[in-house]
């Protein structure tokens, strides 16, 4: 509808789409890092402030540059969300629980969310206008806002909806952090720790399995599956709620993991593993998928399996990070990540075109996802020793 009133070529609509995750990836790290010193509260309500108001005015653009402009300060506005969900997680509950809500956190926007707002977006711009879609979605964002600054603070400690012994609970379920020292080390030393890198690595195959689905998924179903768009539309919510259900149950196994004798490391790594390898196997199967319902069937598993991949990735973090870097790694980790979302559509476009239709594209997927279990496996250390275990010259860690 967009792309008709404002005259906007296929081309042209695809440039659009990119944009986002430039403004986006960019403020992934920039957002962490700045809620490492002024507090999650603070840039979390920045961020969506800028992104209720950027949401609202793209419902008043005329045109290609004017749609531009808007959509990456919009991906501005939506960038440090990540990374400061995950830092507000650590400063706010205690490492047993942190697996369970940055699973329930993540699951919001990127699989519920993704789910019920085809429809809903859908049904408004046919009733009222793409432009009022918009609207609707800004005064969604400024509500969630006032709620925020009245409710939130930085550390429970300052909540006056909190009391004295769960401040203490809360802290004393929070030990030193694998890679912490006395005093963390400077932010650069994590940046190029090959443990962190892989974590990375990780996070980036699950998004490019996810952004694959997301921009990919309705086309398939139409060109390949020959279903009609109104029929897509309902059938492609199935996987994603899929993913939502793997998201939390990944969070709450997690966090059982970690309360076994093997450790918090132990059992982040083996959820990344366990997860992106049966993925890397369900998009070859896609392959050979000869009906709808067993195309629909691997994706919703795809998605359950991977929904459960950036959780363990946030929590291996915390857990290996001081509390002072914690929101400027997690900001890194997802600038590296979203590169998937700038490079990964596109390819697929290219593979799609050019090179052997879906079944190639899903090829490449799993190759993808098979790397990036791969490096969490062989890099990331369960160990006291995993700064030296990182390839890099990190502070004697802290016993705990």
């Amino acid at each position: 509808m967009l792309r008709k009133d404002l005259g906007l070529s296929v081309s042209q609509l695809g440039l659009i789409f990119s944009i986002f995750f430039l403004g986006y990836a960019a403020f992934n790290f920039i957002g962490g890092y700045l809620s490492d010193h002024y507090g999650p509260k603070r840039i979390y309500a920045l961020g969506m402030g800028v992104w209720s108001l950027f949401s609202g005015l793209t419902a008043i653009v005329t045109g290609f540059w004017q749609l531009m402009l808007f959509r990456i300060v919009f991906g501005f506005g939506e960038g440090p969300m990540g990374s400061v969900s995950n830092k507000t997680v650590r400063n706010w509950f205690p490492r047993n629980e942190s697996g369970f809500m940055v699973g329930a956190a993540t699951s919001g926007g990127n699989l519920f969310g993704t789910a019920i707002s085809g429809p809903i977006v859908g049904l408004l711009a046919l009733e009222f206008g793409w432009r009022a879609a918009f609207v609707a979605t800004a005064v969604l964002g400024l509500v969630w806002l006032l709620l925020w600054l009245f409710f939130m603070q930085d550390k429970p400690s300052q909540s006056r909806f909190v009391k004295s012994g769960e401040v203490a609970y809360i802290e004393a379920g929070r030990p030193a952090a694998a890679l912490a020292a006395t005093s963390a080390a400077p932010l650069r030393t994590y940046l190029v720790s090959a443990t962190i890198l892989a974590i990375a690595l990780a996070f980036f195959a699950a998004n490019y399995t996810q952004y694959f689905l997301l921009s990919w998924m309705p086309s398939y179903l139409v060109s390949a599956r020959g279903l009609n768009i109104k029929t897509m539309s309902i059938v492609s919510v199935i996987p994603w709620l899929a993913g939502l259900v793997g998201c939390v149950l990944g969070g709450m196994l997690s966090d059982r993991l970690v309360r076994s004798h093997r450790g918090p490391i132990f059992a982040r790594k083996f959820i990344i593993i366990a997860t992106l390898l049966p993925v890397a196997v369900c998009l070859v199967l896609l392959m050979y998928a000869r009906t709808t319902f067993q195309a629909v069937g691997l994706m919703a598993l795809v998605l359950f399996l991977e929904g459960m991949t950036p959780m363990a990735c946030w929590a291996t973090i915390q857990d290996l990070v001081p509390a002072q870097r914690v929101g400027g790694v997690s900001g890194y980790v997802h600038l590296l990540s979203n590169i998937a979302g700038i490079i990964g559509p596109a390819l697929t476009g290219f593979i799609i075109q050019y090179v052997g239709g879906y079944g190639a594209a899903f090829l490449v997927a799993s190759v993808v996802a098979v790397i990036g279990a791969g490096a969490v496996a062989l890099l990331v250390r369960a160990t006291g020793k995993a700064g030296q275990g990182a390839g890099v010259n990190l502070p004697a860690p802290a016993e705990h």
